[in-house]
């Protein structure tokens, strides 16, 4: 059987209000390289993918175009679609602007540290299970707490997985979640598995991602991409 069509959308949107910084935290500088120029290129150079469609902040198309996609070759991004006010109306847009079926992988633009390993991974196990995200277990213990800053109750950790991207789904499944999301206007949706969780009542597999791919959110975090790039530890250690 022939690989599957897969679409890559990657979700460039983002401020920088909690990276302190006027440029968008996608934007900035990680190894004299921008932060979103990595995942673009893992993209670009991976077997599995595509092609790509890049949601960027309203009146950033041409910016990325010529700052991002030219200077560095990244060919494979078929549309540049504008973002919208919260995270879920720009994935709905990127989906939008898909025409073909087969699998969509959906990645925040912010983590620079997804890899071939990481996709080979994502698409092995949509096809078995058509939607699923990359996860990681927590290593710390987690603490529910009341309204009033008091312990609530204390989760098992061995059931809590960080939850990253790419998150990876089945075309026709993840466009009718947001469709009925976008009907909706469901608040308090923070990734895209929920909203397949929500509307679809579909069950989403978690895959390992990596504990190095990091979002870049905050100064500290930038560091952090600097450092694991110096140590060209990039590649997905601590797999389960």
């Amino acid at each position: 059987m022939g690989k599957e069509y897969c679409t890559a959308i990657v979700l460039a949107g983002g401020s920088g209000k909690r990276m302190g910084s006027e440029v968008h935290k996608q934007y900035l500088l990680m190894g004299g390289k921008p932060v979103l120029y990595y995942s673009l290129k893992a993209f670009q150079e991976s077997d599995y993918i595509d092609e790509i469609i890049l949601v960027a902040g309203a009146g950033e198309e041409e910016y990325c175009r010529e700052r991002i996609l030219n200077p560095y070759g990244i060919t494979k991004v078929s549309r540049i679609t504008a973002g919208g006010a919260e995270r879920y109306h720009s994935v709905w847009n990127g989906l939008q602007a898909a025409e073909h079926e087969g699998y969509v992988f959906i990645h925040d633009g912010a983590r620079p540290f997804v890899d071939e390993d990481m996709i080979g991974r994502a698409y092995e196990c949509v096809l078995q299970y058509k939607a699923c995200a990359a996860a990681m277990p927590v290593k710390d213990t987690i603490k529910i707490a009341d309204e009033n800053g008091f312990v609530k109750e204390t989760p098992d950790r061995n059931t809590l997985w960080m939850i990253q991207t790419p998150q990876v789904f089945e075309m026709s499944l993840v466009k009718e979640a947001y469709s009925r999301l976008m009907q909706k206007e469901e608040r308090g949706v923070t990734d895209d598995a929920m909203v397949v969780e929500r509307m679809m009542d579909a069950p989403v597999k978690l895959f390992p991602g990596s504990y190095e791919n990091i979002k870049i959110t905050t100064p500290g975090d930038l560091e952090i991409g600097e450092g694991i790039l110096k140590a060209d530890c990039h590649k997905p250690r601590n797999k389960i």
